[in-house]
């Protein structure tokens, strides 16, 4: 061999390999190609930054207080002087209703669905890693609260606390966490026998650390797909309730209460049922879009891994 070669050869050798993409990485590169999943996250973005900007777009840009009522300007329709989509049936601007009714829903949405994934994932992970009777003591109560209609339980809600924002995110919360809860207790039950979280006990890390920093790591992928539907779905729970009457109360503007009431109007004001309607339908839509890439994204085992 040459002297050239031999110093080609050494310098290969020298060179630093490329380093292979973390989990993390590789599902971030799959979301960036993915389009769809971009523009619905993007969408419930702008929509959420809109809503939560409500006040000083009512303020300072359009200069319209949404408690203002004014009789002669009912049912004006979208597109007249001074109300883009037009007014209800007391004169109140339909636009800023619309972005106040969006804070308080996906208020309700995210706060929620948060609360109810803490819950679900705490329980489901304390279940499954110790099994024996605390487990057939939560299996048991999972049980038991499954077989009740959720709806029945809503009603015993509603007669006992008045209906409203901080009470709905509650009631929601206490009885949206067992679906969590299995999920997690199943996928504990697998990983807690695997060769990494043997060793760590084998090496006398206590409970804590087994669950918080071997074991709930590996749960983050599923429990970031779940919040993702869970919102979605109480959005349209907060609705159905708005429905029956047992959602936040008018005057305070939820996506579904103002559905609700626009339906005694429909003859007058086609479009107060296609507003909020419309904000319903398209955010549910964005929050399975998200949860179905982000499930793709996250998934070990698809084919592009």
């Amino acid at each position: 061999m040459t002297e050239t070669a031999l110093t080609t050869s050494i310098a290969k050798l020298d060179s630093p390999t490329s380093k292979s993409r973390t989990f993390w990485q590789d599902a971030l590169a799959h979301l960036r190609r993915d389009r769809l999943t971009i523009l619905a996250f993007s969408a419930l973005l702008l929509l959420t930054l809109v809503c939560l900007l409500a006040p000083p777009i009512a303020e300072n840009i359009l200069k319209i207080d949404p408690t203002d009522t004014s009789v002669p300007d009912r049912f004006l329709p979208p597109g007249s002087e001074g109300h883009f989509l037009g007014t209800d049936h007391l004169g109140r601007d339909a636009l800023i209703r619309l972005l106040y009714g969006g804070r308080i829903s996906l208020a309700i949405a995210y706060s929620a669905s948060l609360m109810s994934i803490l819950i679900g994932v705490s329980i489901g992970l304390v279940s499954g890693y110790y099994g024996g009777g605390l487990d057939d003591f939560i299996t048991w109560m999972i049980s038991t609260l499954s077989s009740i209609p959720t709806l029945f339980l809503l009603l015993i809600a509603a007669s006992l606390w008045t209906p409203s924002a901080e009470t709905l995110v509650l009631i929601l919360a206490a009885l949206g966490w067992i679906g969590t809860c299995r999920l997690v207790r199943g996928q504990v039950f697998s990983l807690k026998q695997r060769d990494y979280v043997l060793a760590a006990r084998a090496l006398g890390a206590s409970d804590f650390r087994i669950m918080f920093q071997h074991i709930f790591p590996n749960l983050l992928p599923i429990v970031i797909v779940t919040l993702t539907i869970v919102a979605g779905n109480l959005i349209l729970t907060e609705s159905g309730l708005s429905f029956l009457g047992l959602g936040v109360q008018p005057p305070t503007p939820t996506w579904g209460n103002m559905l609700t009431d626009s339906r005694s109007f429909f003859a007058k004001g086609t479009y107060l049922v296609v507003w909020p309607g419309l904000s319903i339908m398209l955010t549910v839509l964005c929050f399975y879009i998200v949860g179905d890439g982000l499930r793709d994204a996250l998934d070990p085992r698809t084919a592009r891994r």
